[in-house]
Parts: C-alpha cells; sequence; structure tokens
C-alpha cells in the first residue's frame, strides 16, 4: 500500500506547470472583465502573431477537457468516428465543388516546386467528400458519421478578441453521410441534441437559432451562441415561445402605421451592376403598443430585409450616393432605375406619391440636378394582401411574430457552434454516390444526404472567459477548468495537506467527472497566491490558514456562488461536492 508522502507527492503540483501568471498589466482601454486579456495575464496564452496563438500548459488543460466533452458526444450519442484530415488541400477539388471564388479572399493560398495551387483548409468539406466518394459505393455501409478535432486557417482581415477572430483556430468537424433526405434530417435532429447537451453539460446559457447556410449551402441550418457583449452576431429570441433567431434571417413585420405626417428617414444602397439606386423610406419615431416611443435611424435598416426585395444589394457599400451619381452623371446611356422601398409601417399614401414621382421635397439637390431617371418603382407589401415588408431590425421589447403574447429580446453573441443539413451540395459535384436500389438513377448511384456540424473548440475558451471574467479574473465551468479545485496554504506540512488532500479524493463522481485538484506550493506569499487564484478562475479555492491553524478547519472559497466558508475536514467532500454539481 502507497505511504502517505508518495500519495502527495504524485498530487498535481503547480511548481512543476510552467505557469507564468501576472506580470502583465491590464491596457487601461480595456473593459475590466476584458476575457481575452485575462487569459493573457493568468498564462494560458501568448500571441506569435497577429491573430495566432501559442497555447500555454493552462490553456492546454482547458483544451483538452473541451475535446474530450465533445468527443464523449460525438462517439457515445452518434456513434461517429473519430479520423484526422491532412491541414493541406488543393484548389482544384475547391474549383471542382464550385467554392473556391466565394472564399478565395479568406484562404492561405501557396504552390509546391511543381506550382500546383494549395491551400491551408479553413475547412474540410470537399476533403472529406472526396474520401468518402472513393470509399463507400452502396446504402449499406450508410449513415457514415465522421468527425474531426483540428486545427483550421483562415486569412482573417482584421483578426481581433484573441481567440475569438484568430486565423489559426482549433475546430470539431462532424460530417454526416445518409442515403435518405428522412434520414439525412434524422441525423441532423440527433446531432442538434448531442450540441444541446454538450452545452449544458459545460453549463453554458446557449441559445440555439435558426440561420442563413451563407457560402457552406444548404437550406437549414442553426448557430449556438452564448451571450456576450463583443459578440459579433445579433440573436433574437422570445421571452413567451420557442422562437430563436438570427439577426441576419429575422423577418421583421410591420403591424401597426404612424401618421401621414411623420418624419421620414431614407437609407440609400446600390445594387452590384450600379444600375438601380434602393431608396429605404422609414419612420424616424414610432410608437410603441405599451405607449412609449422608439427612435430609428439608418443604422437599424435590416439589411437581409431589404435583399429580400433586392437579391442583387451591393452589402459591402455603405455610402450609395457618390457611386450612383457618378452612374447617372457618367454614363447617359445607362439605362438606370430607382427602387422605392417602404417600410410596412408607413402609410399608403406616401407609396402613392412615390409612385407618382413627387419626389424633389423629399431628394438632395445633387439628385434633383442629376440627369432623369429611366424607371421608379415601389415595393413594400402595398400591391397585395401580403404582410407589409418590414424593413427595420427587429429591437428588444417587439412583438414576437410566431406567439401573440410573447416580446422579443436581442442579445450580442459569440456563435460557438453550427449545424449544416447540405443535402448534396457537395456530394453532386464530387461524385459521392451510393447503389439505392428502387431510386432513379440506381444503375449510376445517387448522391449522398450529407451534413457538416462545427464546433469552435479555442473559440469556446475565448468566450467561456469572456461570458464568466469579472474584476478579479477568470471563472471556469468546473467541466472545462483546467483544475477545478486548488489547494493554498499558508505554511502547512505536507502531513496537513495530505490529510486534505485525501479527503477531497473522496469526492463522488458526477458528470463533469471527479474533483481535479491542484496545489500550489509555489514559493510565493499566500496574498499573491489567493489573488493569482482569482486570476486563473479555478472554481473551488481551499485554504489552510488560520482556520486550519485554530480550529484544524479549512476555508472553501467559491467566487462564482459567492461562498466562503470554513469547513471541517470530516463535511469537506460533502460540502465540496454540492458546489461541484452547481458549477
Amino acid at each position: 500500500m502507497p505511504q502517505p508522502m508518495q500519495l502527495l507527492r504524485a498530487a498535481s503540483r503547480l511548481s512543476r506547470v510552467w505557469t507564468p501568471t501576472g506580470g502583465i498589466a491590464v491596457h487601461t482601454n480595456h473593459r475590466m472583465s476584458d476575457g481575452h486579456e485575462k487569459l493573457v495575464r493568468a498564462g494560458y496564452l501568448r500571441q506569435s502573431q497577429a491573430g495566432i496563438f501559442h497555447m500555454l500548459p493552462l490553456g492546454l488543460r482547458v483544451q483538452s477537457k473541451i475535446e474530450k466533452l465533445v468527443e464523449k458526444h460525438m462517439e457515445g450519442a452518434l456513434g461517429a468516428s473519430k479520423v484526422s484530415l491532412s491541414s493541406l488541400s488543393t484548389e482544384a477539388l475547391w474549383e471542382k465543388s464550385g467554392r473556391l471564388q466565394n472564399v478565395a479572399s479568406e484562404l492561405f493560398r501557396f504552390t509546391d516546386r511543381k506550382d500546383t495551387p494549395y491551400l491551408l483548409a479553413p475547412t474540410h468539406e470537399e476533403e472529406i467528400t472526396s474520401l468518402v466518394a472513393k470509399t463507400v459505393k452502396s446504402y449499406k455501409e450508410l449513415p457514415l458519421r465522421l468527425y474531426q478535432i483540428t486545427r483550421k486557417y483562415r486569412d482573417e482581415f482584421r483578426p481581433r478578441h484573441g481567440l475569438l477572430r484568430g486565423r489559426e483556430f482549433t475546430m470539431k468537424d462532424l460530417y454526416t453521410f445518409d442515403g435518405s433526405l428522412d434520414s439525412a434530417l434524422e441525423t441532423y435532429e440527433k446531432v442538434r441534441a448531442a450540441y444541446s447537451n454538450i452545452f449544458a453539460e459545460m453549463r453554458l446559457p446557449v441559445l440555439a437559432a435558426k440561420a442563413s447556410s451563407g457560402d457552406m449551402g444548404g437550406d437549414l441550418s442553426h448557430e449556438y451562441h452564448l451571450p456576450a457583449s463583443i459578440g459579433d452576431d445579433r440573436v433574437i429570441h422570445c421571452d413567451t415561445c420557442d422562437y430563436v433567431i438570427n439577426d441576419e434571417i429575422a423577418e421583421t413585420t410591420a403591424t401597426s402605421q404612424v401618421p401621414a405626417n411623420t418624419e421620414l428617414g431614407v437609407w440609400r444602397g446600390i445594387t452590384k451592376d450600379r444600375t438601380r439606386l434602393i431608396n429605404v423610406w422609414y419612420p424616424k419615431r414610432v410608437t410603441q403598443p405599451n405607449g412609449g416611443v422608439r427612435e430609428y435611424s439608418g443604422v437599424d435598416i435590416s439589411i437581409p430585409a431589404v435583399k429580400s426585395a433586392i437579391p442583387d444589394l451591393d452589402s459591402a457599400v455603405g455610402d450609395a450616393a457618390p457611386l450612383w451619381l457618378s452612374t447617372v452623371g457618367g454614363a447617359p446611356e445607362k439605362a438606370v432605375e430607382l427602387v422605392n422601398l417602404l417600410d410596412g409601417r408607413l402609410p399608403k399614401s406616401l407609396g402613392d406619391r412615390l409612385r407618382g414621382g413627387s419626389l424633389e421635397d423629399l431628394w438632395p439637390a445633387e439628385f434633383r440636378e442629376a440627369r432623369p431617371i429611366v424607371t421608379v418603382t415601389v415595393a413594400g407589401g402595398w400591391d397585395n394582401d401580403s404582410m407589409p415588408l418590414g424593413l427595420l431590425r427587429v429591437h428588444s421589447g417587439d412583438d414576437c411574430p410566431k406567439c401573440s403574447h410573447g416580446t422579443l429580446t436581442v442579445d450580442k453573441a459569440i456563435e460557438l457552434g453550427h449545424t449544416f443539413h447540405l443535402g448534396t451540395r457537395y456530394s453532386d459535384p464530387l461524385g459521392a454516390l451510393v447503389s439505392l436500389p428502387g431510386a432513379p438513377g440506381a444503375a449510376k448511384g445517387v448522391p449522398m444526404q450529407m451534413g457538416c456540424h462545427g464546433i469552435g473548440i479555442s473559440r469556446i475558451i475565448a468566450a467561456v472567459a469572456e461570458h464568466f471574467a469579472d474584476e478579479k479574473g477568470l471563472n471556469w465551468p468546473v467541466s472545462i477548468a483546467p483544475y477545478s479545485c486548488v489547494m493554498i496554504a499558508k505554511e502547512a506540512k505536507d502531513e496537513d495537506l495530505e490529510k486534505v488532500h485525501t479527503q477531497l479524493d473522496k469526492l463522488e463522481e458526477s458528470d463533469k467527472g471527479v474533483l481535479d485538484v491542484v496545489i500550489d506550493d509555489r514559493h510565493k506569499s499566500m496574498a499573491w497566491k489567493l489573488a493569482d487564484a482569482d486570476l486563473v478562475g479555478y472554481p473551488i479555492i481551499v485554504v489552510l490558514g488560520r482556520e486550519w491553524s485554530d480550529s484544524g478547519r479549512v476555508e472553501v472559497q467559491c467566487r462564482r456562488l459567492r461562498v466562503k466558508e470554513a469547513v471541517s475536514l470530516e463535511d469537506l467532500p460533502k460540502f465540496v461536492n454540492k458546489l461541484h454539481e452547481r458549477l
């Protein structure tokens, strides 16, 4: 049987782990709870280049725990097999899928000594589809679920917020292959359930929002967001029903009108071919159902709503007026068109006025002096029985479009994961076919139904740090903390540390695993160690201080739960176990 000192020597000790904590001051222009700043100061990572980071021991422990948790659900719940695809892909394969030019600006591209064009893969749909196409031939081999956890690369134009928007990042990809649409949709729902369980086990308040498929393809997708003030996304959710949607595809409706003499605002856009100027007219003030008044400006225009009416709108253009005036004045033979879009809250009389061309009192002088407009059209839902087009972004407090009495909340959020039903978007052009008896074209094989489902592993680290950080430091959920408990002693002997460590070892295993204890035995003062423990963000701190010397009790601290209590050795396992379950 091992001797007590042998047990203690085997315990994790911070003196044996490289933890370059402290010593890096917070920039005065950063918020006190800035997660990335604290990840650097606490010794989790260091920047190598813009948007590229080295992961240090504490950061690697967090990443490894996230990976193991994800792997458990990929293999246990979904029966997925793990693979590891090469980070190198050929441009020829991306050309074959038809995706190369759409994402070319974000690719790291290079050639080998034979001038063969390659790229560093930002994602692996092309490679996995090509691999499966060469290997799987019969529907009897389906469904097939393959996943990997690997580094990805994106030539991000403006890297920011550390790991949240980097040029090198770690992701989990799951690729699913089914023989029929029904089977693929069933798989999709199973993946969604697994994702919900993954984030629930991390104790993260993630919102699963219906989303756009973008360049990925397919017509069904969901994003998984963690609310955060620095997030790039806006997620809309109802306080009554299950309506959750990304702001990019939210359908805004206009259920009330404003007076005919309301003050108007106009936002101008232009089409990609520069032949149509889009005027979006909206009320600057709207009376809400509760009697309040909401003010709107050009930043409140819903670009997705405008694009639903004008698909070729160039959404990258911020000020369309100079481009339009250049087109009007520089090419008199070119057919041009003015399109007026009216927010549905505006009165129908304004639409009649615009349609009749009575615009002079609403237009700037430089527009009135330009050559005559060839065509003027008006859109906004007034010419049919459909719901008038809502062109203003949703705001917190608006009515829910799905239920009759819900109120919407809009949160800025960070995307942690994304699920896509791809259909045959990649299997068709890349020839991923299987024999399927009785199906049309069965002799040649039919394209597999695909799905791809990602989770940003390194992004979770940054998002969780941001979400839970406070003025003292980081604050990890126990399931992914580098260590879930740290023991700090003032001048305790090894025998004392052994007594406490043995009691903590009695903690019952939970769905988050056993308590992961580390001893801070570094040659630092007690005050320094306590401050450092707060900065690093250990969920539970066990202190052998004055209480230990006076009465043989330890002090248990948990900043997240606002706990600081003296506990006897006998009660320690039960007390810590209750904290462990709540974290």
